[in-house]
């Protein structure tokens, strides 16, 4: 199946770059969509099936498809609100469209992938993708945005294939060269240990630069911030969550030998670094989706520490993910309508929200409630989880630090925030202010309250479904 989704995805991108026809992006957009809901079903009522030898449909790779498949669609939709309101070209509407459907199709392989290899080339492959929605404006910001995501992306994607190579050499002391991420688990301890630690530092640094972490967090920074605002919900989503799986699936091997305590350390440095940053640059940030990309970042240094504390952390980080995909994307799909009122991304330039958008108002004052973890967000759960299993692992000063991070972080987000809401603006022509449909404002809507229902009262397959994925680590 994998292989007949790879290739009518693929054909359907290519039919997408070929076309100059207005009229046909809409059915190119639906069949896209059905094939991808399609494949998302079909791999959830074969879980755990191997298909093509490199893909095994696992609990972790279902759970983040099916996050993928739902966020896909309003990607779709306000992608497509958002070339007809810039009227642009058909050709360059068409590169879009080709970028977004194979961004989706490479990631949502990504997580399927069941070697290592296969999964780094895929990787490759978002970055290409991802490069051509940033260049989309086809100024000089973009271009430069562009270049620096490229460039950091290929160091990034470079270490990650040395980390293969070292992987390589660990597996052969074990008299095997698959390298399978089952085969790595079953030969886990007898991986040569030397190599092991070089596969895994160069490895997880390759896989910040798409996760979003210290030290290549800052190619997706300025990704997220000129590329069109439904593409960079989908970088903040389901692309990081790429860069997850490829951090989660190494270390898992890691887990299972001697140095566990050792990448542990690796992953608390990392978390409590990102999570610093963020919090430095979210109080002094002006740039509203610059904010958004730093709230992400402090997001995944939570996710990291998580992952290191262990325990009910395990959980919480497969939550965390899938709830900050749903928030965040909402988030950066509402922004494209307070750019489209103000004409602006400066928080010197917004104000007074709730005048001119009430229902786009309303969705970011929930969206903020959200990422901020404020009840009733979702986030709340999982966060109180992490902060438990930062408890249960015994690092209070780690943990106080943390919540102090975040309380800056809170008051950073909420002051900006509450400027676009609610302060008046001065000198501000009123009357050319588009008017905003509601109806534009509900699929954000929609991703908010799931997010809230998942925290709050997750079905019972789909806890299953994260304990099954995380049953590997040590308890």
């Amino acid at each position: 199946m994998i292989l007949l989704y790879l290739g009518i995805a693929t054909l359907i991108s290519g039919l997408f770059f070929f076309n100059r026809n207005r009229k046909l992006y809409i059915p190119l957009i639906v069949l896209f969509v059905l094939v991808q809901l399609s494949f998302t079903v079909y791999e959830y009522l074969h879980l755990h099936e191997t298909d093509f030898k490199y893909f095994t449909v696992d609990a972790l790779g279902i759970l983040l498809l099916g996050t993928l498949s739902i966020i896909s669609i309003p990607a779709f939709i306000h992608s497509y609100i958002y070339l007809n309101e810039r009227k642009d070209s058909p050709k360059s509407q068409s590169i879009y469209y080709a970028a977004v459907s194979l961004l989706i199709t490479s990631i949502g392989a990504a997580y399927l992938a069941n070697h290592i290899a296969v999964m780094w080339i895929f990787a490759e492959i978002t970055t290409l993708s991802a490069s051509a929605l940033i260049y989309h404006r086809r100024n000089e910001r973009s271009l430069e945005a562009t270049w620096k995501y490229v460039f950091i992306c290929s160091v990034s994607i470079t270490f990650v294939f040395i980390g293969i190579l070292f992987l390589s050499l660990s597996l052969q002391h074990a008299g095997s060269d698959d390298l399978s991420f089952v085969n790595l688990m079953a030969n886990a301890s007898a991986l040569n240990p030397f190599w092991l630690k070089l596969a895994f530092l160069f490895i997880f640094t390759g896989f910040t630069v798409k996760i979003g972490l210290v030290p290549m967090y800052t190619a997706g920074i300025d990704a997220k911030d000129k590329a069109p605002s439904a593409a960079g919900a989908l970088f903040s989503g389901v692309l990081m969550n790429m860069g997850f799986v490829g951090i989660f699936r190494i270390y898992g091997i890691m887990a299972q030998t001697s140095m566990h305590a050792w990448a542990n350390m690796i992953l608390l440095i990392a978390g409590t670094l990102s999570i610093f940053v963020a919090t430095v640059y979210m109080t002094r940030i002006k740039n509203i989706k610059r904010m958004f990309a730093y709230s992400s970042i402090e997001h995944m240094g939570l996710v990291t520490l998580a992952l290191a504390a262990g325990g009910v952390g395990y959980y919480a980080a497969i939550l965390h993910i899938i709830l900050h995909a749903f928030v965040k994307s909402s988030l950066f799909f509402q922004f494209s309508q307070v750019y489209r009122v103000f004409k602006s991304k400066s928080i010197y330039d917004v104000g007074n929200y709730f005048k001119y958008n009430t229902t786009g108002a309303l969705i970011l004052l929930l969206g903020f409630l959200s990422s901020t973890a404020i009840p009733p967000s979702g986030l709340f759960v999982s966060e109180f989880l992490i902060f438990q299993s930062l408890f249960n692992a015994r690092y209070y000063l780690l943990l106080g630090f943390v919540l102090l991070f975040l309380t800056i972080i809170i008051w950073g987000f909420g002051k900006n925030l509450l400027k676009l809401l609610f302060t008046p603006l001065s000198n501000f022509d009123e009357s050319h202010v588009e008017k905003i449909k509601p109806v534009e404002s509900l699929s954000q809507l929609i991703l908010l309250v799931l997010a809230i229902y998942l925290g709050y009262n997750p079905p019972a397959e789909f806890v299953i479904l994260i304990k099954e994925a995380v049953i590997n680590l040590p308890k």
